[in-house]
């Protein structure tokens, strides 16, 4: 799984030894975050792929890793069966015009892109749960919580 760290001035995909071989890349994706024009979350990344891999691997619906090669520029793409993911829309960016990447991360992606970051790289889970507080409901107020009564089936009696 992809590991997505973001800074003051921008984003990261951290690539494991296995998704650096299959999409054909030797380091990172880093994108500036001025670049960022817009991002989506997903159900079905398969639909926003365009192009054909330059390099890459494919197993269709399976997998899709690496560059993606299309008239409206270049893709990177990093697609994992039909998990919810995230498509990062680009502008000005020199090596690529759309990141589609599958992560359970996509939500909290786009809640730490709201927020202004350290200068250090940060795991946008850790930093999104850092920032943001989550109100929990008082458990005290409302009494303890019991599970609904099962009702049992007797057979009748003759």
């Amino acid at each position: 799984m992809v590991t997505l760290l973001l800074d003051s001035s921008r984003l990261e995909v951290a690539l494991s030894a296995t998704e650096r071989a299959l999409s054909f890349r030797k380091d990172a994706v880093r994108v500036e975050r001025t670049h960022i024009a817009k991002v989506q979350l997903v159900d079905d990344p398969w639909t926003w792929l365009r192009g054909v891999p330059t390099p890459g691997t494919v197993i269709p619906r399976t997998v899709a890793m690496g560059r993606w090669r299309s008239a409206g520029g270049d893709d990177f793409v990093l697609v994992r069966r039909r998990r919810p993911s995230v498509v990062i829309d680009l502008d000005g960016d020199p090596e690529f015009q759309r990141l589609v990447i599958t992560t359970r991360h996509g939500l909290a992606l786009v809640q730490a892109l709201r927020l202004e970051a350290d200068d250090e790289p940060v795991d946008v889970v850790e930093l999104v749960t850092t920032e943001i507080p989550v109100q929990r409901p008082d458990a005290a107020a409302d009494g303890p919580v019991r599970a609904p009564r099962r009702r049992t089936v007797r057979p009748a009696q003759a």
